[in-house]
């Protein structure tokens, strides 16, 4: 085994010359504030990347999700239905609007919001449901799409982890009526912070936009006919984009390769199992995913980040449920396949620049941990 003293960090951005290149003549041009060329640039190549009609920038990715449930009106005494395991963005942006995150369970064979789960929870005030592409797989959007149908709901999908992904051949960005991302500095793309929502309404993208900009009427300056938010981009981030769609096919192989290295290597331990895939689908290559442990096992996880921790790989759990966060608590909720991900998943190192050696090297520490915790 190679030092330990040697690292492994959980995420690192891929940065190259391009986006220096990229970024230093959005400065020098002098639009470093949310407009200039390259804001416009990103819009339109991310929505055709997306097959989407619309694509509205976001200085990050929890406005993005906010700003959709604001454009399409949803407020005090309105419920949205959320997945119980998701990052805590997701429910924040509806208690933002003065709705009620309406929590339910995921399914085993996806991570995802279960739709059978959905429907069970659809009442009289449910106004929208709000799909999470767990650690980069798409959620069931054809069976989503047919009960937001059938009840007149906004179908929102969360895809801040699934940038590359596709469902039957189509890409994240247009599986809903309304798509957000995120580019923080651990997504597939990065601006370090950065959001976007893709959409085929040009009514919804004319509101978000109207409301992204502090509510001022295009055609009016310094008119503000609504309370609206300042969510804008900036074009030094937009720049930096740019460069990333440019090298985003790249850095999608890379990340495909790591995780598929990582699940070949590690196929033989019997605690370890690799995030599921269901046919047709495509994952966004965000975080190699694994689950420890036999269901129900509330330790092994936990014992096998700290020993991992001491030989120089760093990871993260999953996300706690968002029924058991202080600001979202609801002990009735019931989501034992939620509960049981969140205490048994782990992410291993997953980034660009990671060799083969290094992931060997990632992949022989793993095992000398689980080795030590028996």
């Amino acid at each position: 085994m190679n030092d330990p003293a040697e690292r492994y960090p959980v995420a690192r951005p891929s940065l190259s010359q391009l986006e220096e290149r990229y970024v230093v003549d959005a400065l020098r041009s002098g639009w470093i504030s949310s407009q200039g060329p390259y804001l416009a640039e990103f819009e339109h190549r991310f929505a055709q990347r997306c097959a989407a009609g619309q694509a509205v920038a976001t200085s990050n990715g929890t406005v993005a999700l906010h700003l959709v449930l604001a454009a399409a009106g949803i407020g005090p005494g309105d419920e949205v239905i959320v997945p119980a395991l998701t990052y805590v963005a997701t429910a924040n942006a509806v208690a933002y609007c003065g709705a009620r995150a309406v929590c339910v369970d995921v399914r085993r064979e996806t991570w995802c919001v279960d739709p059978a789960a959905v429907r069970a929870a659809i009442g009289p005030r449910t106004r929208a449901v709000i799909a999470v592409d767990l650690y980069g797989h798409p959620a069931d959007y054809p069976a989503l799409r047919e009960l937001c149908r059938r009840h007149g709901l906004l179908l929102v999908a969360d895809a801040a982890e699934s940038f590359g992904a596709t469902l039957d051949g189509r890409p994240t960005g247009s599986l809903a009526d309304a798509t957000t991302f995120s580019f923080f500095g651990n997504k597939v793309i990065t601006s370090g912070e950065g959001g976007c929502v893709t959409t085929c309404d040009p009514t919804l993208a004319q509101r978000m936009r109207l409301l992204r900009n502090q509510g001022m009427d295009p055609d009016r300056r310094y008119y503000f006919p609504v309370l609206g938010y300042n969510y804008r981009m900036t074009n030094l981030c937009a720049a930096l984009l740019c460069a990333q769609l440019d090298r985003a096919d790249e850095i999608i192989a890379r990340r495909e390769w790591v995780i598929a290295a990582y699940e070949e290597q590690l196929a033989d331990e019997p605690k370890l199992s690799a995030q599921p895939v269901a046919p047709g689908v495509r994952r966004g290559p965000w975080m190699a995913a694994f689950l420890v442990g036999a269901r129900a096992d509330a330790t092994s996880r936990d014992a096998l980040a700290r020993v991992l921790d001491r030989l120089g790989v760093q990871t993260r759990p999953f996300f706690v449920p968002i029924p058991d966060l202080p600001a979202h608590h609801d002990p009735t909720v019931d989501r034992p396949v939620a509960d049981d991900l969140s205490r048994r998943g782990i992410n291993l190192p997953t980034y660009v620049e990671l060799t083969e050696s290094a992931v060997k090297t990632v992949v022989e520490r793993v095992r000398a941990a689980l080795g030590a915790i028996g």
